[in-house]
Parts: C-alpha cells; structure tokens; sequence
C-alpha cells in the first residue's frame, strides 16, 4: 500500500493544475501547495525532527495546520494534534506522553503554552503571535524544500489522536499510514466521493472527522475548503462562495446552520452529499435537514478513534437512529452486557456492548504507553467500544449510548437516546439531552434537560411523551430547561455536566419539577 506522503504525490503527477486549498483569501492547485509543503517539510528537517519523531500541534483549522500534517507525511513525522482549547497540564502531560520533539501553535492556545512547563524543554513553532525563544512558521517557508520523494512506509505511523480523557488521563491512538489511507479510501467509497468534490474543512484537524475529510480530498484531486473554527455565517457563505458539494459534520453544526436567519437565503443547492458522525441525530433534525437539502446522498457514519469506520448507512433518512451495517473494512458483533467475552452474543432487538475486530484494515493495534487501557479494551483480537447498541429485526445497528451513559432506573436499563429521538420531535424542543440522576428510591432518575424554541412547560413534554409509544418506565421523571446544552468542542452533549450541575438553567422558564409515576 502507498504511504500518505505518496498518496499526495499520486495526486499532483495525476491532476496538478486541480484546486487543493482554499483558505481566506489563499488559493492553491495540488502543484502551488506541494511546493509549500515540500518548504515547509525541509524546515522542520532543519529544526531537527526527522522520521518517527512526534510533532505536537495545538491549532485551530489553518492552512498551515493543514500544510503541516501533509509536510509531516511526507517526512514520516506522527502528525500528534491536540484540541486548541487545552489547558496547560493537558499540553504537559501529552508532550511527556508523546516525546514530541517539536510544539506548533498558533494565537488561539498562546496563553495555555505559555504556562505549559515542558514547552521550554523543545523546539517551539508559532504561527502568528510568538513565544520568547519560538520559531516563526514564516521561516519554514523560507527553508530549503525536501526533494518530491516521501521519506514514509505505509507501516510508519502517521497520526496519533488523543482521546477526549472524559474519565482519567486521555489516552493516545497511534495509527499507521496503511490505517489512516484505508480510512480515507473506504470515506471516498461509502459517500460515493468523486472527482474534484469540494468539502468544507471545519471539523477539526485533533479530530478524526476533519484528518479524514483532509486526506480523502487527496484521494479524488478534491479542494479543502479550511475554516479554521467554526461560524455559522461564515460557513454559509463559504458553503455558497465556494460552491461546496459535500458536509462532512457533527449534528450539532447542522443544526446551527438550519437555525441561523441567514440559511433559507443562501444557496447551497451544489451541496448534494451530506454526512454525519460523532453523536446520534434526532429525528427532527434528520427531517429538517432532508428538507432544506434534498441530498443525493445522506450517511450516518458510526466509528472512533481506534477503528475510523464502524458502520454506515446510505439512507440515513428511511430510520431516523440507524447505522446500518458493518462497514467495508470492519467486522462488528453485539454482545451482552458486562460481559468480556466476544462470542456472548446478543439478539435481534437486545441490547449490548458493540465490539469491532481488529484485523480490519482501519483498525488501530493498542494504545500508546497504556498497557492497562489495551487490557480492559482489546479482548481476544477484539476491541470493545465502550457504546451500546443493537440489531433490529433487519439485521441494521442502531447506537443507544455508553455504558457509562446507561440509566438504571427501578432495576431497568434505559438508554437516553431512545427518550430524546421522542421528545425531540416536538414542536417546542429545539435540542434534548436526557441524564439519569442520582436517586434514593429509583437508584436513578430519568430526567430531559431541554432548550426550548417556543414555550413548553413539564406537564405538557410528559402528556406528549404519554400519547407516543414510549415506554412508560422511560418517561421523564423531570424536565430541566436549559438555555444550552454543555457540548465538546466538537458538538457532543457532555452527559457528565448534566449530572454535575454545571449548565445554565433557561431564566423564562418555571422551576423543574418532578412528575407522577
């Protein structure tokens, strides 16, 4: 198999007068930006960082970043991008972790570098604002440019993702060049990708949606439209200006996009693909979103870190919830729950833990220096998720949730997402996150933390939930109206901060109150 920085190559010889890059005012064919990149490779060669050394980026979506991670394929570097939004210690502990030899950053993460202690210790890099005693990205432009050769295997590592670390330290995710390429070949297949697409490039670069969206525009000589973070009204008018024709994005972005007063008058009629991945969509949603596109092609994609593709499905729009099937390079199976054993299979209809086989071509091998993480994660060539989900009656996976998500309320497990995919569909719920909370009777109770975009009050959301076929023992016990869902950089509903109190309760609504079982 080809490495990456071979990849890229493959796409200048085949179409170099193709846009590659669109970034502000910047516009690149594959020809202009490998010139870039083969600069910018000899630079960090000068610096001192040279095949299977770890390069720490803390960025925001720049076409630098962008350059950087092809610059680093090219020279067999482990691309090691952290989120822009770190704090000090995060930076500390990944640069022990890693042994980067090199830190770039830019003007979103200065301060958190600053106060990072390890930094000193390394070669620094900035782009934009600089640190006493850092490199300007401004002088790898000025180096002298490595030959057109990659210096890369597909067995070199060319990425390591760190995981969010919601519970203890986050955890590292090497993967190979073979690893990344094979995901980037099985996204240009499964969203039917061809020649000379066009995506917006705003999930991020730390994240495996944005690293995928960047190479599999390689892949088919496409154009990365970069946006370094993410504004609704600017990603609409690039969207229209750019003439996008494929979203690759967390629902969260679609949602804000659908709601902004300046959609229903832009044009995004060139936009025929949409994907989404990262957490469940809602039905609403789904629906509003099939309206306002009418896409040729419309994917829910369900996959991680450690294994890129999971699952998929074609038609995300024919069963609001459903992944589909096992994807191309992957083997999946549901088993029961608690259990440690790959063939413990579940039924159609019941729910378990989903495990996906290691041998497929995305799958990664272990985690980086976390023996303790690859003993309660990786069973028997299997890797155990963490998410619970189940077959229905076709054969198709639907996700319910985490395991560390599930409510055991009354001696029943209740998965939130089956409460929000209902209590999502009515009129007045704009977004839906449901928790269970501690409880001294029920051990814990269901309770829907819901913003609002017309008014609605608790007994009317639980008279709603009561004439639909939700099963009584999930019914809400509680409504709390928030003024916004706590969320992950990337658009994740962060559960934990639910439970923890840490949200901002709605200040034109009544108190929550619990209702009658």
């Amino acid at each position: 198999m080809l490495d990456l920085g071979s990849t890229f190559i493959q796409s200048v010889e085949r179409n170099p007068n193709a846009p590659a890059l669109v970034a502000d005012e910047k516009r690149l064919t594959y020809a202009q930006w490998f010139d870039i990149i083969k600069t910018v490779a000899g630079g960090l060669e000068e610096r001192g960082i040279g095949h299977g050394d770890h390069l720490l980026i803390v960025m925001q979506n720049r076409w630098e970043m962008a350059t950087v991670h092809w610059a680093c394929q090219m020279l067999g570097v482990i691309v090691t991008p952290l989120n822009w939004r770190s704090k000090p210690d995060e930076i500390d502990y990944c640069l022990a972790d890693s042994n980067a030899k090199i830190i770039m950053y830019d003007d979103s993460c200065i301060e958190a570098v600053r106060e990072a202690k390890n930094v000193s210790n390394i070669g620094i890099i900035a782009v934009g604002d600089t640190l006493p005693g850092s490199h300007r990205f401004e002088d790898l432009l000025a180096a002298t440019p490595i030959d057109g050769v990659s210096r890369a295997t597909a067995e070199d590592f060319s990425l390591m993702l760190y995981t969010s670390g919601t519970t203890g330290k986050p955890k590292g995710v090497p993967r190979r060049h073979r690893h990344e390429r094979a995901a980037a070949l099985a996204h240009v297949a499964q969203n039917l990708y061809a020649c000379g697409e066009r995506t917006l490039g705003v999930m991020p670069l730390y994240h495996t949606m944005g690293v995928r969206s960047l190479l599999s525009m390689a892949l088919i000589d496409g154009c990365f439209v970069c946006m370094p973070r993410f504004d609704v009204e600017q990603a609409l008018t690039l969207i229209e200006r750019e003439g996008v024709t494929n979203l690759y994005l967390v629902p969260t972005l679609y949602h804000d996009m659908l709601s902004h007063p300046r959609f229903p008058g832009t044009d995004v009629s060139r936009v025929r693909k949409l994907g989404f991945a990262g957490a469940p969509m809602s039905e609403a949603l789904l629906r509003r979103l099939d309206k306002a596109f009418s896409p040729d092609l419309f994917v829910n994609h369900y996959g991680s870190s450690e294994v890129y593709t999971m699952a998929i499905t074609q038609n995300a729009r024919t069963k609001a919830g459903c992944c589909g099937r096992a994807a191309i390079n992957c083997r999946l199976r549901v088993i029961q729950l608690g259990s440690d054993n790959p063939d413990s299979l579940v039924n159609a209809m019941e729910e378990g833990q989903i495990i996906a086989h290691l041998d497929g071509d995305e799958a990664f091998e272990g985690y980086w220096n976390r023996p303790d993480a690859n003993q309660k994660s990786l069973i028997g060539r299997w890797y155990f998720t963490g998410d619970i989900g189940y077959y229905d009656a076709d054969g198709e996976l639907f996700v319910s949730g985490r395991v560390d998500d599930m409510i055991i309320s009354g001696g029943e497990n209740i998965s939130p997402v089956d409460i929000e995919s209902v209590i999502s569909l009515h009129p007045a719920v704009d977004e839906v996150a449901v928790a269970g909370i501690k409880d001294e009777r029920w051990g814990h109770r269901v309770v829907a933390f819901v913003k609002r975009q017309a008014s609605v009050n608790a007994e009317e959301l639980d008279r709603y939930c009561r004439s639909t076929d939700l099963a009584n023992f999930k019914r809400p016990r509680e409504y709390v109206f928030v003024a916004a869902l706590p969320k992950s950089p990337v658009g994740k509903i962060l559960r934990r901060k639910l439970v923890s109190g840490e949200y901002e309760i709605d200040a034109n609504c009544e108190p929550a109150i619990n209702l009658a079982n």
